[in-house]
């Protein structure tokens, strides 16, 4: 190997190094407006198993912000925060009903069918669920949408993207051997390595990963099946990971109404039969030191295949 190709191989590692670290500076100055409600504090009341509603008193419908990529922890989004949120509202004798306000491109498989069977208990109170898509409730945001008894959306909302992706990486083999460089894994089992930057994935190993994709897409067309009371054939006809228009969405019944979002709180309102009905806005908000950003920033070096793109295993979208 020349110094020349020896050069050039250091330079682009040095390059990879200064993106990862400048990643997580570059967080310090993106801020989240999203905040934690008062309201979402724990209350400290039994389970009720039936809910009776008296539309003489004053209730509320909490409005559930679902915003970001659904995973553990983001800028806009945390799974512990919403599944504690919801749990509180389950306790909450005042709280009739949970409106999510969902504007996300989707997540991991995982987060999304936690946060729906979140709901699903939720539900088991006998209190009812509605959903509003925003901007766009796509792949996971549409998986967590399936948890309402009805779902309204903007007449400008993306929705849609029901498919699965297993697995995402590039193999840079060809790119390291051209430049000089050689990257060694140690490992036992023939596939313990499989889709790591640098060892190119055999057959076997795609078809590995097409099994845990054809499963979880399984498991979301029977969730969307038994939400929008809809044969099992006619949604995998329209699951095919495209995104739909409301109108497109309305159309092939994924959706109930096109409303905007006031529209959609006087039609909820109308099915409790009550003016005493108020809605109350539950947020998230991220506060980070500057620690945590430094931390996040870090740790992508310590694993080379990050800096190659490698996604999450078993994600619904980003469309």
């Amino acid at each position: 190997m020349n110094k020349k190709s020896t050069k050039y191989g250091l330079a682009v590692l040095l390059t990879i190094t200064l993106i990862s670290i400048l990643m997580g500076f570059f967080k310090i100055f993106s801020t989240d407006f999203f905040s934690i409600s008062k309201n979402s504090k724990k209350v400290e009341q039994p389970a009720q198993n039936s809910f009776s509603y008296n539309k003489d008193s004053n209730y509320y419908i909490a409005v559930v912000n679902i915003s970001g990529v659904i995973q553990e922890k983001g800028s806009e989004y945390n799974q512990k925060w919403l599944l504690s949120t919801i749990r509180s509202l389950k306790n909450d004798k005042k709280n009739a009903g949970i409106l999510l306000y969902v504007n996300s491109p989707g997540g991991t498989v995982y987060h999304a069918d936690e946060a729906y069977l979140e709901l699903l208990k939720y539900k088991e109170t006998g209190k009812k669920i509605y959903a509003y898509f925003a901007e766009m409730a796509t792949s996971g945001g549409y998986y967590i949408g399936c948890a309402a008894d009805k779902i309204y959306a903007n007449r400008n909302t993306i929705t849609g993207s029901i498919g699965v992706i297993s697995a995402s990486s590039i193999d840079a083999t060809d790119f390291l051997e051209k430049i000089g460089i050689k990257s060694i894994t140690i490992h036992t089992g023939k596939n313990k390595n499989m889709l790591n930057y640098n060892e190119k994935p055999t057959e076997e190993q795609i078809q590995i990963m097409q099994s845990l994709s054809d499963e979880a897409y399984g498991q979301f067309t029977q969730i969307v099946s038994e939400s929008r009371n809809m044969n099992i054939k006619d949604v995998q006809k329209i699951a095919d990971g495209r995104i739909y228009s409301a109108k497109q969405a309305k159309e092939n019944g994924l959706i109930d109404e096109i409303f905007t979002f006031d529209e959609a709180k006087k039609s909820i309102k109308s099915d409790f039969e009550s003016e005493n009905l108020s809605f109350k806005t539950f947020r998230y908000e991220k506060s980070e030191s500057l620690r945590s950003i430094l931390l996040e920033g870090f740790s992508s070096i310590k694993n080379p295949a990050s800096a190659f793109g490698q996604a999450p295993l078993l994600s619904y979208g980003k469309f």
